[in-house]
């Protein structure tokens, strides 16, 4: 029965650690601002291919993490350099309003466009949703112990309904804002997108050169 109790102490320990790093709220606008011109079962589409998309790069990191990087010589604070340039290019395109991967596409080149640039695997499930901090958050949790992993497993995968229940009804937080005021959301989007991205970059840049 203590072990019981202890697994479950660990899982909610570990959800809240996930909410906190995952930030399912505060991922709503940034995935409004990116399906902007998608209709109804798009956007619900890509939501549902992005939390998949997590799930798998989340589970893959939990059992494969450690020898992936070792593997390839490469640290967690290269990671969140690499994933932080990345977010900033997203948000240099919504400060200055440039078409991004969020137009719907209306001709077939269009649509082969867009299957090449797909929202839901970058930039939402990397590396917003499955980014730098939410891979270390379950490397630095996981373990060889069966009711540890297990833990983690469950309370990434809780985050990640719940990341998909907000997406999927975002439809109605649209109506309600309207053009105007999603327009105001993406300009907003993109300054916080960019000091996410130079938050990321510096702790990764810090990560590789503690003496600087």
């Amino acid at each position: 029965m203590k072990g019981v109790f202890t697994v479950l102490a660990l899982i909610l320990k570990l959800t809240i650690s996930f909410f906190a790093v995952m930030n399912p709220l505060g991922n709503i606008p940034i995935f409004i601002t990116l399906t902007n011109d998608y209709s109804i079962q798009e956007r619900r589409h890509s939501a549902r291919k992005a939390v998949i998309i997590s799930f798998i790069i989340l589970t893959l990191f939990l059992l494969l993490g450690s020898f992936i990087f070792s593997a390839f010589g490469i640290t967690i604070h290269a990671f969140r350099v690499a994933g932080g340039i990345l977010i900033f290019g997203i948000a240099y395109s919504l400060l200055h309003a440039k078409p991004s991967n969020a137009q719907s596409p209306h001709s077939h080149e269009q649509k082969a466009a867009a299957s090449q640039n797909d929202i839901s695997i970058t930039p939402l499930a990397l590396p917003i949703m499955a980014g730098p901090g939410t891979i270390a958050t379950v490397m630095s949790h996981s373990s060889y112990s069966i009711a540890t992993l297990g833990s983690v497993l469950i309370s990434y995968t809780l985050i990640l309904g719940v990341t998909f229940i907000l997406f999927y009804y975002s439809t109605s937080i649209i109506n309600k804002l309207g053009q105007n005021g999603l327009n105001v959301i993406s300009r907003l989007m993109g300054l916080i997108l960019a000091v996410m991205a130079i938050q990321m970059i510096a702790e990764g840049v810090h990560g590789l050169f503690p003496h600087l």
